[in-house]
């Protein structure tokens, strides 16, 4: 099972939120974001993981995500 070019970057926004503050959000800013990154924003909120569309807070869904991608992320950058 190999993952799309559109869950890496699903992934890679959800590495961005930062766990030990929830109060702190995502803004993604539609001039200086790329397009996939303004779309795995879009699809994030879709699935109910971010309270907006353009990065938000996580939901409780969300954070649940973040911190499985955190975590795996930190894992995999072990030496």
């Amino acid at each position: 099972m190999s993952l799309t070019p559109e869950e890496i970057d699903e992934i890679n926004l959800l590495a961005q939120y930062n766990l030990a503050n929830t109060h702190e959000g995502l803004k993604i800013h539609q001039r200086q974001a790329d397009a996939n990154t303004i779309a795995a924003a879009e699809r994030l909120y879709q699935r109910g993981l971010t309270t907006m569309d353009d990065g938000g807070y996580l939901t409780s869904l969300g954070l649940d995500a973040a911190e499985h991608a955190q975590h795996l992320l930190t894992i995999l950058r072990a030496r």
